[in-house]
């Protein structure tokens, strides 16, 4: 058995080094920023520049691959995250932050397509299934561990940085001593709005929409705990608390989703989200305790949405648009975390710390009202039509290439978004 996933182990070893340094990069950013006294505007560009970036990598990542080879893409990709990662520590500039940051997003969608792609070709149908699985499992595991790193050292110092460049080199020595062979060259990204949307409206603004929340707490969450006055640990374990829940209650929740209206239970976990952001914003708690409690709430709904919504999507798609759709609705997540930093930013400068959760709040309300309007627009797909829900990650650092990785995926990846069995 062990044999079978040997191949693989050396691009999940990249990717849990890859994710590690993401995520010690990406909560060290907000924490110093804040402790030099950074803007709110900046510190929520810091988030959407590096969106902006990731989506770019995205559709120039194939061409580059193309190119030069999958191990040469890779190995520059991680090796400009790990300068831009040592620039960071040396370079303390708003502005200077802002576009390395972009730089960052680039880079890591090249890595990451490469080794998704990496994974599906080494994938068969017999464990596809279980790659994912695992790949997922890295995921989530990676991104935690590196946001716990903030603890061990000062975030004054420049010694978070070298680590996080540290970690991003390292992910360069599992794929180049790795005897596989190099899968064929990347799919390009498109997108095709109409045929999404004509698939299933519910799907497209509701990724949109989860995007924006996502977005401005992913950013900023760090900068919130700061001001709200806890300490650097107790920020690194919300926010790493805020995916654990996330992570445990997909499965729950989309069970109960494969067994009535999937619109019905997206619009009642974006409720919870907007009711349990309000309180954040109403009472404003000062107390760890209290605020890590509600945060749990708030991450075991809210990422459980991006999941809902796909699989929603894939109930009207036919199964040879499967790649396309997921792939299509993961673009439209991220032009979301785009405009997520930004709004929240505008309300914290504005208003207070807690303002934050106004901007998750809006467009969980939203998405909510939006999802009930369509229920009665169009009718459910019967149970014994639909997919079975999947977990998938509702973070940026997964490419269109990961929807290969998906059991349900039968199909190359090739061409565009289109629209499946129904129109809306």
């Amino acid at each position: 058995m062990l044999a079978i996933y040997r191949p693989i182990f050396s691009l999940l070893s990249s990717t849990a080094f890859l994710l590690g340094a993401s995520g010690l990069h990406g909560l060290l950013l907000p924490l110093r920023g804040q402790a030099e006294g950074f803007s709110t505007a900046a510190l929520g560009l810091l988030g959407t520049a590096w969106a902006a970036g990731f989506m770019a990598g995205c559709f120039f990542a194939p061409w580059l691959v193309r190119r030069v080879g999958h191990v040469r893409a890779f190995g520059a990709c991680a090796a400009s995250a790990a300068i831009i990662a040592l620039l960071t520590g040396l370079w303390i500039d708003e502005f200077i932050w802002i576009l390395l940051r972009a730089g960052t997003g680039f880079t890591m969608a090249g890595a990451f397509m490469v080794i998704e792609s990496w994974l599906n070709e080494r994938s068969t149908n017999e464990n596809r299934g279980t790659v994912f699985g695992l790949y997922m499992m890295v995921t989530y595991a990676a991104i935690m561990a590196g946001q716990m790193i903030v603890v061990v050292a000062d975030i004054g110092t420049a010694s978070l940085f070298m680590g996080a460049g540290i970690l991003f080199c390292a992910a360069l020595v599992p794929v180049s001593v790795s005897s596989a062979a190099s899968p064929k060259p990347l799919a390009d990204v498109r997108l095709n709005l109409r045929g999404l949307y004509a698939n299933s409206p519910v799907a497209v603004v509701g990724c949109v929409l989860i995007g924006m929340a996502n977005g401005a707490w992913g950013t900023l969450g760090a900068v919130y705990g700061a001001r709200a006055g806890i300490s650097t640990p107790e920020i690194a374990v919300m926010m790493s608390l805020v995916v654990i829940s996330g992570a445990v209650s997909q499965l729950p929740v989309g069970r109960i989703s494969d067994r009535t209206d999937r619109r019905f239970v997206l619009a009642g976990a974006a409720f919870v989200c907007a009711i349990v952001a309000l309180s954040l914003f109403v009472f404003s708690p000062r107390s760890s305790v209290a605020i890590l409690v509600l945060m749990a709430a708030y991450g075991a709904m809210a990422y459980t949405l991006y999941s809902i919504a796909v699989a929603h999507a894939n109930d009207h798609a036919s199964a040879e648009d499967f790649v396309k759709v997921s792939g299509g609705l993961l673009l439209l997540y991220g032009f979301g975390t785009m405009i997520g930093p930004v709004l929240g930013a505008v309300l914290m400068e504005r208003l207070r710390p807690d303002s934050l959760f106004l901007a998750t709040a809006l467009p969980h309300f939203l998405l909510a009202v939006y999802a009930l309007i369509r229920v009665r627009a169009r009718a459910p797909v019967p149970i014994e039509d639909r997919e079975a829900f999947k977990t998938l990650p509702a973070e940026r650092a997964v490419t269109p290439q990961a929807v290969l990785l998906d059991p349900r995926s039968d199909t190359d990846g090739n061409g565009d978004a289109v629209a499946g069995k129904e129109a809306a």
